[in-house]
């Protein structure tokens, strides 16, 4: 069995700023995302890697909003409920 080979100091910085792109989107915060923005392409991320980045953290807002307005509905009565971006069921919160 293979062991995982250590993430290098360099690894660890690019997962963290992948990250907190994901968190300033989620968070609607263009300041901060913009600052981030600028460490990330001085760390090496990818333009790709930043919108992937992005995108899940939009995927993980959109299925949060979902399942809150699922709840919503079964507490005032409706029976309506709208599918998740996900597998997860219609009043789970969605992790991608």
């Amino acid at each position: 069995m293979e062991t995982p080979k250590a993430k290098t100091e360099e690894q660890v910085l690019d997962n963290k700023i992948e990250i907190l792109i994901g968190a300033a989107t989620a968070s609607n915060c263009i300041p901060c995302f913009e600052h981030l923005y600028e460490k990330a392409i001085n760390s090496g991320l990818t333009l790709a890697e930043i919108k992937r980045a992005s995108e899940v953290a939009g995927q993980v807002k959109k299925g949060a909003h979902i399942a809150l307005a699922n709840s919503i509905n079964e507490l005032i009565g409706i029976k309506e409920t709208h599918d998740l971006p996900c597998d997860q069921t219609a009043n789970k919160s969605c992790c991608c």
